[in-house]
């Protein structure tokens, strides 16, 4: 196995575990209301927000290509990647936006998990 073949691996695992991740929000925002008001049951509202969230990552790229010309130069004026990023080095960028979006989706996401403040001690 190769390096560029193994790093590809880790990049789609990491770029499925980032779709899931993905879902906490996408699936609290989108299906709160069908849940509460009884039109869908939690299990169904749950899958179809998969579905939904895993096939909108094919209906529209315009984020993919506002990174990829704006933020991050990694194409030539052709539209092209630039030949010296190709192979590990595009991996490598792929795979830390990856890890940043999980990040970002796990501190944002889960603020319902954190402990309550604490209660300062002269308040005791």
């Amino acid at each position: 196995m190769t390096e560029a073949l193994f790093i590809l691996l880790i990049v789609i695992i990491t770029a499925l575990a980032f779709d899931f991740t993905n879902g906490f929000h996408d699936t609290a925002n989108a299906m709160a209301t069908s849940i509460a008001t009884g039109a869908l049951k939690p299990k169904v509202a749950v899958a179809l927000s998969a579905v939904l969230n895993f096939v909108g990552a094919f209906l529209s790229i315009e984020v993919a290509l506002t990174v990829s010309n704006k933020v991050v130069n990694i194409q030539g004026a052709d539209g092209s990647p630039i030949p010296a990023l190709m192979g590990t080095p595009i991996l490598t960028v792929v795979f830390a936006g990856l890890v940043g979006g999980i990040l970002w989706n796990l501190v944002t996401g889960c603020s319902d998990c954190r402990p309550p403040p604490r209660t300062p001690s002269s308040a005791a």
